[in-house]
């Protein structure tokens, strides 16, 4: 290992180099309690939102058995709905006598097999003491029921005979739950798309150096596996042998590959795009990164939320209005009209007051949002960090490892009179070619992006001081202010400016000394990650400030702001001291997202209004996080404050569409128009009832269009 280079200990660097973390699935998850599903009723058969979910599955299993009762109830309903009295009286034809008894027979099976699904559920309803929706669906199509049937039995006082709008409302409630649970089918088919990724087999490495095909499912940790070109990773671990160009959008949401090496961590999933690598596994089944991100939308699917828990109080307030409604509408139609008008007039009440719409309003919106999250690499593990996230109007940065990319680079090469900064950097890179050292690396990197590195000899590390070899016939050294010392060399004239100026910028600065004279300067720095501008620019455009918060020196921090237009740094911050500095910017009114990937930043993730864990960092981080950030790339954070603000405007226009509908249409179903004419049939309520849940789905899954990534 190469010593120490004078200048290190305040260098970003000196963080450790960290450009393969592992991903976030692998932290065991919170905790979610309290748990109850999209617009769910507990007990209900056609709502599958309890516990023993079973990943969401059910939502495809309810849509099917909706979907079966209702093409067999429209299929019977036709038949009745022709020979209805009424229909046959507004079209002009005879109903035969002989089919007297189809309206009835025919209403009734409607009723049982198209109406148990309400019926069942309303049952668990009034159980548990939560009447609701299916509560006033049951009470609907019961009275509809009763009425017609005691007027088919020739019952005295009941001639109201309308099988037809029976059976229609029970069709038209089928067709909007099987909806329902189709759109809450598709929000929740991003899970069962994540688990396609992974391979049914992998090509394990034998004894004897073969590939030998075996089930994912016998993979232990310290297998190696062969992933061939356009293959895709079956389990976690680290490249043992070979290179190939990653596509981790499965799990970052970034499209553009990533280049993987020995020693490089990758993630069940991922397609090596371009050549064959061998993998050394260290984690496989519901330890690997993408079972953890299974883990985290579905529990994120499946938790309350502040908008959610407001919506199932409106759903129950509902309940009590509908049902006042009806004992007035029945009390009011019984005294000023008739018994046939006071049935007519409840049944349409209730019908048009299911609040169908009202509970599909949130949970459709925070199911679709979620899904799209997780696809764009944004793992919601709270959705009221979600909520609260297009609150936020300061957003505090942890720098390394989030603004920058927690490993140095070369910021800056001058060369002294007679030297170029490329034969600068390629001697530097040559002689430094050995080392491990982070600062060694990054002169290496460097130097081959510019060009050829000759080949060095006689590798040497001096403690302290730096290190030295041959490259091409003369004796390179590379190091601090200790090796010039040591050299008896003084700095020319012309490097002067510049390493002054690295040096007041916080850069850690290292001479090039070849055959004893100086030849070149390097300037070396924690590389900020070229997203992180437009991140900062991008929430400065929606009125939000940013803060960064650092332990490196005060110049050095300084020196990132203005590079990133930073508006407030905190620097020379001990780790323990992070959470204190989003209690100072709370304590001022603001309030915050905290962004950070390591474990120092857990207290003040914690803190934080939001907490934002990036690059999927450590485990103890993501605990404290409610927003995990698959990718490095900090615009993310832009990312989840688009995604907060529409999630909300959907909620919001959902809510006042499903209660305004409510409020409009109950007074009309009641009857208050009567006296100028206007009479709303029970099965045009239930048209517009059905309809405003279609307005509802529909205008949620406009969050799909979203675009969660403006700056491409």
């Amino acid at each position: 290992m190469v010593s120490e280079h004078d200048g290190h200990a305040g260098h970003g660097g000196a963080h450790g180099s960290a450009p393969d973390r592992p991903h976030a699935g692998h932290a065991e998850q919170a905790e979610h309690t309290g748990h109850q599903g999209h617009a769910e009723h507990e007990g209900h058969p056609g709502h599958g939102g309890h516990e023993g979910h079973g990943g969401h599955a059910g939502h495809g299993d309810h849509a099917a058995m909706f979907r079966t009762r209702f093409w067999w109830s429209l299929l019977l309903a036709a038949p009745v709905v022709v020979t209805s009295h009424m229909i046959a009286g507004w079209f002009g034809y005879q109903v035969p006598g002989a089919l007297a008894w189809v309206p009835p027979v025919l209403g009734t099976v409607v009723f049982g097999y198209g109406g148990w699904p309400f019926l069942s559920g309303a049952v668990s309803e009034l159980r548990s003491r939560r009447p609701g929706m299916m509560t006033l669906v049951a009470m609907a199509i019961s009275v509809a029921f009763g009425a017609s049937l005691l007027a088919s039995l020739g019952v005295v006082g009941m001639e109201l005979d309308f099988w037809w709008e029976l059976v229609l409302l029970v069709a038209i409630m089928l067709l909007g739950h099987w909806l329902e649970m189709r759109a809450l089918g598709q929000a929740s088919g991003a899970l069962e798309a994540l688990a396609a990724l992974l391979p049914d087999t992998a090509e394990r490495i034998g004894p004897d150096g073969g590939a030998v095909p075996v089930p994912v499912s016998e993979l232990r940790a310290g297998d190696t596996v062969l992933v061939r070109s356009g293959g895709r990773v079956p389990a976690d671990g680290t490249v043992s042998e070979g290179r190939a160009a990653m596509d981790e959008s499965m799990i970052t949401g970034e499209s553009r590959t990533v280049s993987r090496g020995s020693g490089a961590r990758v993630v069940a999933g991922t397609v090596a795009t371009d050549s064959s690598i061998r993998v050394l596994v260290d984690a496989v089944g519901e330890d690997t990164a993408l079972a953890g991100i299974r883990r985290l939308v579905s529990e994120a699917q499946e938790s309350r939320s502040r908008a959610q828990a407001l919506a199932d109080r409106a759903a129950a307030l509902l309940f009590w209005f509908a049902l006042a409604a009806g004992v007035l509408t029945a009390a009011a139609w019984a005294a000023l009209g008739s018994p046939t008008d006071a049935v007519t007039r409840t049944v349409t009440v209730l019908v048009i007051a299911c609040p169908h719409a009202l509970g599909l309003a949130i949970p459709l919106v925070v199911s679709i949002s979620t899904a799209k999250s997780a696809r764009a690499g944004i793992l919601v593990k709270d959705r009221l960090a979600l909520e609260r996230t297009r609150l936020v109007d300061t957003v505090l940065f942890d720098k390394t490892g989030t603004l920058t990319k927690g490993r140095p680079a070369v910021s800056s090469a001058a060369a002294a009179d007679g030297w170029t900064t490329d034969r600068v950097l390629a001697l530097a890179g040559a002689a430094e070619s050995d080392s491990e050292h982070p600062l060694a690396r990054a002169i290496v990197r460097a130097a081959r992006e510019r060009g050829p590195v000759p080949q060095a000899e006689d590798f040497r590390s001096e403690t302290g001081r730096g290190v030295r070899a041959a490259v091409d016939g003369a004796e390179i050294a590379v190091g601090g202010p200790g090796l010039l010392s040591d050299l008896g060399l003084d700095e020319p004239a012309e490097l002067s400016g510049p390493t002054a100026a690295w040096r007041e910028a916080g850069s850690t600065v290292l001479h090039v000394v070849a055959d004893g004279a100086i030849a070149g300067a390097l300037a070396l720095a924690d590389e900020v990650r070229p997203e992180s501008a437009e991140a900062v620019r991008g929430l400065h455009e929606r009125g939000v400030r940013v803060a960064m918060v650092t332990g490196d020196a005060r110049s050095v921090a300084d020196a990132v702001a203005a590079e990133l237009g930073v508006d407030e740094v905190f620097a020379e911050v001990r780790p323990e001291q992070k959470d204190e500095v989003v209690r100072t910017l709370q304590e001022r009114g603001r309030t915050v997202a905290m962004v950070g990937d390591g474990v120092n930043d857990a207290p003040a993730l914690a803190r934080a209004d939001v907490g934002m864990a990036i690059g999927a960092g450590t485990d103890v981080a993501i605990e404290s996080a409610g927003v995990v950030l698959a990718s490095d790339d900090p615009r993310g954070v832009l990312s989840v404050r688009i995604l907060s603000a529409a999630s909300y405007t959907k909620m919001v226009q959902n809510l006042v569409w499903a209660a305004g509908y409510n409020l409009v249409s109950v007074p009309l179903a009641a009857g208050v128009l009567a006296p100028v004419g206007f009479v709303l049939p029970p099965a045009v309520g239930a048209v517009l009832m059905s309809l405003s849940t279609i307005v509802v789905a529909l205008n949620a899954q406009l969050l799909r269009r979203v675009d969660l990534r403006p700056w491409r």
